[in-house]
């Protein structure tokens, strides 16, 4: 029961409600979610994630350019954008730890 990579607000709000319904028993698990599965591979997830962690880096740099050369006055905006991508920049850079000691860890098992 996993959500498209492309899921909008309305659309997590109605997955939470049928979520909400099932676990109060008013409806029964069936292929309920079964038009929003989708497979997707884990490298595509990561390529997926790549981009978007580089396009909010690129954003961020337009803004704060903007700032600079007088283009925009949107200081609290490009600040915001600058976060944003720091923090999605830091996420990535956790999960890309936590795969190469998961790999380590399996690589280090005895056969």
């Amino acid at each position: 029961m996993s959500l498209p990579l492309n899921t909008t607000a309305t659309d997590m709000l109605q997955t939470m409600q049928v979520h909400q319904e099932l676990a109060k028993g008013a409806i029964k698990p069936s292929n309920i979610f079964a038009e929003q599965a989708v497979t997707v591979s884990f490298s595509d997830l990561m390529k997926q994630k790549v981009s978007a962690v580089n396009q909010d880096q690129l954003v961020s740099g337009a803004m704060t350019r903007a700032v600079d050369t007088g283009e925009s006055d949107d200081l609290v905006g490009a600040m915001v954008a600058s976060q944003k991508a720091s923090l999605s920049f830091a996420a990535l850079m956790q999960i890309r730890n936590r795969l190469v000691q998961a790999f380590d860890d399996v690589m280090k098992m005895p056969i």
